[in-house]
């Protein structure tokens, strides 16, 4: 089992900055990759960013490319999500994942982002 717990969702204005962490533990030497997913209404959840857990190797949306910067502080048991010029297609519940070697999904219970114009 892995838990995970999101903080840092807030409202912001078009091209405001917005810093997401989030907290894992549990089975840790478990996860391969750890990530951020976006969840509104009318969608399917989607992937924002990933970072797998040993190499760092990261991965983004091309949405978001540029504009957000996935980190993780092994030491902390922290992934962070960095977002920059914010956009209201932004807006959404933010989602910390943890997927482990053999392929199951662990989920927080999300952060709400909203971005007004």
């Amino acid at each position: 089992q892995v838990q995970l717990v999101e903080s840092g969702g807030d409202s912001v204005q078009t091209e405001g900055s917005l810093r997401l962490s989030c907290v894992f533990s549990g089975n840790i030497l478990k996860i391969n990759t750890l990530g951020w997913f976006r969840a509104v209404p009318w969608k399917q959840r989607e992937l924002v960013a990933t970072i797998q857990r040993n190499v760092f190797v990261t991965k983004y949306d091309a949405s978001v490319r540029g504009r957000f910067t996935i980190s993780l502080d092994r030491a902390k048991n922290m992934v962070e999500l960095q977002m920059d010029s914010l956009k209201p297609e932004d807006s959404g519940i933010y989602y910390c994942n943890a997927k482990t070697y053999d392929g199951v999904d662990f989920w927080g219970k999300g952060t709400s982002v909203t971005v007004s114009s």
